[in-house]
């Protein structure tokens, strides 16, 4: 590269070796995810606890499991437009400072009402915290690692809703259910602290915005020195847009002709997931406990669930070498399947532990992998918005699961009919990404580069 030359800045990241910076962005955008898990998963280890405590209904309970799925989707709704008008860093810093101090303040509900309004607002912190990760994360990301680096980051939230529920059984019986809140409100402002001094802007957001060239080059000489000589920067991505979609950005880009029926399909797809996800988190350590298992016990079985989404970091490779639409609709008919067997083994301890980590593996690593597959599908004008509605929309899932589960419990269906039911929402996302895939059978980042000059 020699001096004074224009440098777009996708080629840039994609020729130039992963640096110790791009380790680092992805390391806290991690972390962010991980503790995101963490707080969402930990009201359904607590419930147990509620209940006794509290002397509640099963029924009473559902609107507490519900108020902070429905703030992750009132949080993720507003975020993304915000997030590609104002940028990343700061707002994702101020969506783990709200879900941790709410968090705190959760810890100190001395009634029903009172967690359901501080659940509410964890959860809005939550929501929009998750999808800014995602986005920040996935625009540092060489095109050919950035299914894979993307799925792996994303692998956070399962882990940590697995770590939720390994700590739950440890720290309940010791000081009770209020210091697995306490943890959850500590841990997430810690992080916001290293966040403001280490995570930069996205540098993809800066070049779209027209950023003055001195701040673009600031940071991409942390990737690599041969950054310093530049004088102008391009966006170097493909946005094949129809002409009368042209110039659009944020939601007017998402829903344009060019994206909508793809958008539709992410929403469709990643609510199916969630409805699975947040029924057997919120759940299962009750029905488990119906079943015959101890509370220790039952809380340990579920936290197997979400542990599997690690395999996410296969599927991503997988998405960056095939197909990502068929990649994906092809581990939704294997949970389906997977699902339903989980409610057919709950005599046998051995078989439920067996079945309840190969069904969580196989749903968590296709869940988890839907973030890095939006995050392809939006250019960076509508990226931080096309990723936030998907998880916004499909949270009506969440808000619907812990109602659904409810509902089938007061019907007096039993517990292998319930996972029956439940296995229905993965055949209804594989057909959702059959329809994107015939109509988006290739990832709009595969076309020509669109130049947007930053400011010298």
């Amino acid at each position: 590269m020699t001096a004074g030359k224009t440098i777009d800045i996708q080629k840039f990241i994609d020729e130039k070796p992963f640096s110790r910076f791009q380790w680092g962005v992805f390391l806290i955008s991690f972390l962010i995810i991980l503790i995101d898990g963490f707080d969402t998963a930990a009201i359904g280890y607590i419930a147990p606890s509620l209940l006794k405590e509290w002397s509640i209904t099963k029924p009473e309970l559902a609107p507490v499991l519900s108020a902070a799925l429905a703030g992750l989707a009132v949080g993720a709704v507003f975020i993304g437009p915000l997030a590609d008008r104002l940028g990343r860093k700061f707002l994702v810093t101020a969506a783990v400072v709200l879900f941790g101090a709410a968090s705190l303040i959760s810890a100190q509900a001395g009634s029903l009402s009172d967690l359901i309004t501080w659940r509410f607002i964890t959860g809005l912190g939550l929501g929009a915290a998750m999808p800014l990760a995602v986005t920040l994360s996935s625009e540092f990301a060489p095109t050919r690692r950035r299914g894979v680096l993307t799925s792996a980051m994303f692998t956070g939230f399962p882990l940590g809703a697995a770590l939720g529920g390994m700590l739950a059984a440890w720290i309940i019986p010791q000081w009770g259910w209020r210091a697995v809140l306490v943890l959850g409100g500590v841990l997430p402002i810690v992080l916001a602290v290293a966040m403001i001094f280490l995570l930069p802007e996205s540098v993809r957001y800066l070049v779209a915005r027209h950023a003055p060239v001195e701040r673009i080059r600031a940071v991409l000489k942390r990737i690599s020195a041969e950054a310093a000589d530049a004088v102008a920067f391009v966006s170097g991505e493909a946005q094949a847009l129809l002409s009368s979609d042209a110039g659009k950005r944020g939601v007017g880009l998402i829903l344009s002709r060019s994206y909508v029926i793809g958008s539709v399909m992410l929403w469709l797809t990643y609510g199916m997931g969630i409805v699975i996800f947040y029924a057997l988190i919120n759940w299962m350590p009750i029905l488990l406990k119906d079943g015959g298992l101890d509370p220790k016990t039952a809380v340990l079985v579920t936290s197997l669930f979400p542990l599997g989404g690690v395999g996410a970091v296969f599927l991503g490779l997988l998405m960056d070498r095939f197909n990502a639409n068929r990649v994906i609709m092809f581990g939704y008919l294997i949970t389906a399947a997977c699902v339903y067997a989980i409610g057919q083994v709950v005599g046998d301890l051995g078989l439920l532990v067996t079945m309840v980590f190969i069904g969580g593996a196989v749903m968590n690593t296709t869940q988890s992998s839907l973030p890095a597959l939006a995050a392809s599908f939006y250019p960076t004008a509508g990226r931080a918005t096309g990723v936030a509605w998907m998880m916004a929309i499909g949270r009506i899932g969440a808000v619907i699961a812990p109602f659904l589960v409810a509902e089938l419990q007061r019907r007096h269906f039993d517990f292998a009919q319930i996972f029956t039911v439940l296995a229905v929402p993965g055949l209804v996302a594989a057909l959702a990404l059959f329809i994107k895939n015939a109509f988006h059978p290739t990832e709009p980042e595969a076309g020509t580069p669109d130049p947007v000059p930053g400011k010298a």
